[in-house]
């Protein structure tokens, strides 16, 4: 089962019968769906026709960002393990999710390995800093895109001082 919830309104339930068929808040729920690209769905549903434009995929935070006949649909799926983890209080723990990058100790930048809009995987290098003659690799402790860059090759840090900014 999964809790399926669309643009901030109430989640709904959906699980599939033994034969496949989805099930919506445990109705029959019939509709057609055919890829006509890696972005386009075409949809029939209740005898009506509709064109899908995939915005956005996050697989990791399960999101979708969906635009219908001009109409944009967020769309956040959870399944059991997700609706488990809620229940005990312990959401948020599956993903580390990366807010800014800080230096670590003052510093000078020696090289940007990243630019706005890249996206990093854990363990990324980010930057190199240079402090007391030793080049330190500061790599990404989580998932993230790039917002900007606040430092440029050559600057001079603090301890503390945001290097990089995540969305």
């Amino acid at each position: 089962m999964y809790k399926i919830t669309v643009n901030s309104q109430p989640a709904r339930a959906v699980s599939f019968t033994t034969d496949g068929q989805p099930l919506l808040n445990g109705d029959p729920f019939a509709w057609d769906i055919s890829r006509i690209d890696e972005r386009t769905l075409h949809i029939l549903y209740q005898n009506r026709s509709y064109t899908a434009e995939l915005l956005e995929l996050n697989r990791t935070d399960k999101t979708v960002r969906l635009n219908i006949g001009s109409a944009i649909y967020d769309i956040k799926a959870k399944d059991r393990f997700d609706v488990l983890l809620e229940t005990m209080g312990i959401s948020s723990a599956a993903t580390v999710k990366i807010n800014d990058l800080k230096a670590p100790m003052p510093g000078l930048i020696a090289g940007i390995s990243v630019q706005p809009g890249d996206v990093l995987a854990p363990g990324d290098t980010v930057l190199v800093l240079v402090a007391m003659k030793m080049e330190n690799n500061l790599k990404a402790p989580g998932e993230g895109t790039v917002k900007a860059v606040r430092v440029s090759p050559g600057d001079r840090v603090e301890k503390g001082q945001v290097l990089v900014e995540f969305m």
